[in-house]
């Protein structure tokens, strides 16, 4: 299994992730690499899946090494262009396999002046005795009258042209062109502070990539989409029990911040609660969150990641403020039963202060990973050493890691 990253422009390259032998998982940029990976062998072929279906076939060509980190190059074709393919071969082999039509015989057909004729019947000799009637002279065809060729196109009038005139230009003249030069000249310089100036653009290129899974296996199930459908109320409701678990969950963070910050013995990571007043409702931004049908039981997962701030309680000072500054970053993964409760399976909370303890996760998509046509989970690890793949299956309400994999820069 690899990561896909298709660029707005169509070039697409991979990063290998884990290849899957006798039931262990293993680093795919590290297996067998003597040179180079085998999951990075030329002519391997790759099917892009986004949440289970089939978004076309990624072949590499050569593999690519620096950073640490291995990449695959090669050709992208889409799904798009994989189906007019086979259209068009199924066209041209349907119209192999037709006979060719047999000439019919039709009427006779007028042709030009000047053109081949058919050969004349020749007539047969009057029979003897008998005076033969005068031939008349066959008729000489009208040349046709010469057409007179079509007048040149006449450009449309151009208002900004210049003219020729004797002297020099009156007053009014010069107010005019300067007028019109002010409307029709624009302006390339950026404006200050603007959006759309070019130190923006690399960053918005950046972001408009898109990353999908891809998997290499002749023998695998068929794609399956895992895709969740449910209605605005639905998704509404179960957006607002998420966000209760994450708001849970951040405010434990930010009262484990706190303690740890006057001296407790409890440690920063720890995962009880401290045991204080209950804090504020944080505000969340960024919220996105995804539902999936992993094992087609009809029972939903749910995976939320949002940043979150917690604001400051009254007569706040000293730790307070400062932990009022930091930006939090939840994921939960939530598990909604036959019954419609949530049941939590999952959940991490760090901040941009402690990023070399506790990584933060961001969620790929929903992968299957092992062939057996269930879905797994799969993130990307973000710390200060680096990023790297971690791979989840959920069974009940717990979540299973598959795989760990190291972090490069």
């Amino acid at each position: 299994m690899g990561l896909l990253q298709l660029a707005p422009n169509g070039k697409a390259h991979l990063i290998p992730i884990t290849i899957l032998y006798d039931g262990e998982f293993y680093d795919a940029s590290a297996y067998k690499a003597a040179p180079v990976p085998m999951a990075l062998e030329s002519g391997t072929v790759y099917e892009a899946v986004g949440t289970g279906v089939s978004q076309g076939l990624f072949t590499v060509s050569s593999a690519l090494h620096g950073n640490n980190t291995w990449i695959g190059e090669g050709t992208w074709q889409s799904a798009v262009d994989l189906a007019a393919a086979a259209a068009l071969a199924a066209k041209k082999k349907e119209a192999r396999s037709k006979p060719a039509p047999e000439p019919v015989e039709g009427p006779p057909v007028l042709r030009r002046a000047g053109a081949a004729k058919a050969p004349e019947p020749v007539p047969s000799s009057p029979p003897a005795g008998s005076n033969p009637a005068p031939t008349a002279p066959a008729p000489t065809p009208a040349t046709p009258a010469p057409v007179p060729p079509a007048p040149p196109p006449v450009a449309e009038e151009d208002p900004d042209r210049p003219v020729l005139k004797r002297g020099a230009p009156s007053p009014a003249e010069l107010k005019k062109q300067s007028a019109s030069r002010s409307v029709s000249t624009p302006k390339s310089t950026p404006a200050k502070g603007d959006a759309r100036a070019p130190s923006t653009f690399a960053a918005t290129a950046a972001s408009a990539v898109r990353s999908i899974p891809a998997i290499s296996d002749a023998d695998g199930p068929d794609p399956r989409p895992y895709g969740y459908s449910l209605k605005p109320d639905e998704e509404e409701k179960l957006r607002k029990k998420t966000l209760a678990l994450a708001a849970d969950e951040v405010r434990a963070r930010a009262a484990q911040l706190a303690v740890a910050s006057v001296g407790s013995p409890v440690a920063a990571n720890s995962s009880k609660p401290a045991t204080r007043a209950k804090l504020p409702q944080p505000s969340f931004e960024d919220v996105q969150l995804h539902v999936f049908d992993l094992s087609n039981s009809n029972e939903p997962v749910l995976v939320l990641t949002a940043k979150a701030r917690m604001p400051a309680r009254p007569n706040a000072a000293g730790a307070d403020l400062q932990h009022a500054d930091l930006q939090y970053v939840v994921t939960v993964v939530a598990r909604n039963d036959i019954y419609g409760e949530l049941h939590k399976a999952f959940a991490s909370v760090t901040d941009t202060q402690h990023l070399d303890v506790l990584p933060r996760l961001e969620l790929i998509d929903a992968v299957d990973a092992d062939g057996d046509g269930r879905g797994e989970l799969l993130f990307r690890q973000i710390s200060d050493a680096g990023r790297a793949f971690v791979l989840y299956r959920v069974i009940g309400d717990r979540l299973w890691p598959l795989f760990q994999g190291t972090p490069a820069q």
